[in-house]
């Protein structure tokens, strides 16, 4: 079997995912990490309440790129009933495309925990255990679980968590080493990932802290999790799926992209997501990727002051080709 899969019983599943990241992950950016060498995407957070009650927004937010043969579709709510009526509906309408269902109970948002939603639903495990058991039962395919180490940084509860939600179905866990009370700050804890890891038969999935290719075999060897999944390292370098995946099977990083292949692939992101969403709402989004893409480049901060202004890909390209000008009259 390859290096970069892990079996799950008569199955196989990806060794690196690119995690859902509302408003960050949309079909653009998805694509773009598939093409260098993400296994599996997650869409962004759908709600569940959104797709019965046909809203729009939350439609758009389950388009597919064209590289994306297979897809995770993560869902959030807190009525049992309601998400299982939802992932039986998705399951009906995507066949085949749909690799697997996960449930979003790792989500710090105000919005989302203030309607005891996303990580809210760790300090309420009998729920979530219902939850979890619904969707098991209405989905045609595998079913994982998106949280985090826990609520508060006095109650880590995930290994409890882990169990309850094992017990209810879930196939495969996806642990953040990080509190709801973290946020995204600190360091992720990884030891409690690889405590979950130890409780459970169930596949775990490990997020957090993953920068480099470095990181990500190291959570894989600390933890003996099975996969990892890469959430902000990706912003403006999906090249780490590349390096990810070289490291994995040849123990070694080839690929160092320069400043002009990050800005080529910034405005291939941002071509695709004008033909997905519309000039307006493609740019108005790429202005924070841009940022990340030329993080580190001479002059970034200046031109970080132009980015964020550009309304059209015509401002945004160019800007961006600016900086490669002097690497083409050379």
């Amino acid at each position: 079997m390859p290096v970069f899969l892990t079996g799950m019983d008569d199955m196989e599943i990806p060794k690196v995912y690119l995690a859902p990241m509302a408003g960050v992950t949309d079909a653009a950016m998805r694509e773009v990490c598939i093409e260098c060498g993400a296994q599996m995407t997650v869409t962004e957070m759908v709600s569940a309440k959104g797709i019965m009650y046909k809203n729009a927004h939350t439609k758009e937010l389950l388009s597919l790129s064209k590289l994306e043969k297979r897809v995770v579709v993560q869902l959030f709510g807190r009525e049992p009933q309601t998400v299982a009526d939802t992932a039986k509906k998705i399951c009906d309408s995507m066949g085949e495309r749909l690799f697997m269902i996960d449930i979003n109970m790792g989500c710090p948002a105000p919005k989302i925990v203030n309607n005891g939603e996303g990580s809210a639903l760790m300090k309420e495990p009998i729920l979530a255990g219902e939850i979890i058991s619904a969707v098991k039962k209405a989905s045609d395919v595998p079913v994982s679980v998106k949280f985090r180490a826990g609520f508060s940084n006095r109650d880590k509860n995930a290994v409890a968590f882990a169990k309850t939600a094992e017990d209810a179905g879930a196939d495969v866990l996806a642990v953040h080493g990080r509190t709801r009370e973290q946020y995204y700050s600190g360091k992720a804890d990884w030891d409690i990932i690889a405590e979950v890891k130890r409780a459970v038969q169930a596949k775990v999935i490990g997020n957090g802290d993953i920068f480099t290719a470095q990181d990500a075999v190291g959570l894989l060897e600390k933890t003996k999790c099975d996969a990892v999944m890469v959430a902000r390292g990706a912003q403006g370098n999906p090249f780490l799926f590349t390096q990810i995946r070289e490291l994995l099977e040849t123990g070694c990083v080839k690929t160092i992209p320069t400043e002009e292949q990050k800005i080529r692939m910034c405005l291939r992101q941002a071509r695709l997501a004008v033909d997905q969403k519309g000039e307006t709402l493609a740019i108005k989004q790429m202005r924070g990727h841009a940022s990340h893409y030329i993080k580190g480049m001479k002059h970034a901060a200046r031109l970080r002051t132009e980015v964020v202004r550009a309304d059209t890909y015509a401002q945004l390209e160019e800007i961006l080709t600016g900086i490669l000008r002097p690497m083409d009259e050379t």
